[in-house]
């Protein structure tokens, strides 16, 4: 007996021609138990996936949370999983903050290098140029603590690499609109 087909992903049926994108969608949303799960299993179950996931409370007084998702596709689906999560119950806002063009994006990373001699001078000359801040050393690897935008991010790790690169740790994206008004 054959097994039944799994639903297409929808990144699969977007159009030959559609070019992919990444948004940043922050959503603010009240704070209670499960509403993570509720907006997780919004992505899972309609096969979108996320590339970075931040929560944190950010008015306490109203009980309110600010999930930053960081996910692509088509500009179709896009649109879709903006709809999607605006019909979500504890959802009060969504907001593209890639469509607006005006946000600022960062995140902070980890990185653990292991080095000794030339590779040690090696690794720590690449941190002086992407202003890597060390807050580890022994006499055989370095922690490294960076802040940049995710691409900063990836190009020091790729730098990395070929030094000794033993591990990542990354916090996700953080991102804000620019201007004096909220999202």
């Amino acid at each position: 007996m054959n097994a039944p087909a799994s639903p297409p992903s929808p990144y699969s049926s977007a159009t030959h021609n559609a070019k992919i994108e990444s948004h940043t969608l922050s959503v603010l949303v009240d704070n209670e138990p499960g509403v993570l799960a509720r907006v997780v299993s919004l992505f899972s179950g309609r096969g979108y996936n996320i590339e970075s996931l931040t929560v944190a409370e950010v008015a306490h007084a109203d009980h309110l949370s600010r999930i930053t998702i960081v996910t692509s596709g088509a500009p179709e689906t896009i649109d879709q999983i903006h709809h999607q999560l605006e019909r979500l119950v504890p959802v009060r806002q969504v907001t593209d903050l890639t469509a607006s063009k005006r946000s600022l994006e960062r995140e902070l990373a980890m990185i653990k290098v292991r080095g000794r001699g030339e590779n040690r001078s090696d690794a720590l000359q690449v941190a002086e140029a992407f202003r890597a801040r060390v807050v580890d050393a022994t006499t055989e690897s370095f922690i490294f603590e960076l802040t940049g935008r995710p691409a900063k991010i990836d190009e020091f790790v790729d730098l990395m690499r070929p030094i000794g690169l033993v591990e990542v740790s990354r916090t996700g994206v953080a991102a804000i609109s620019r201007g004096p008004d909220p999202i």
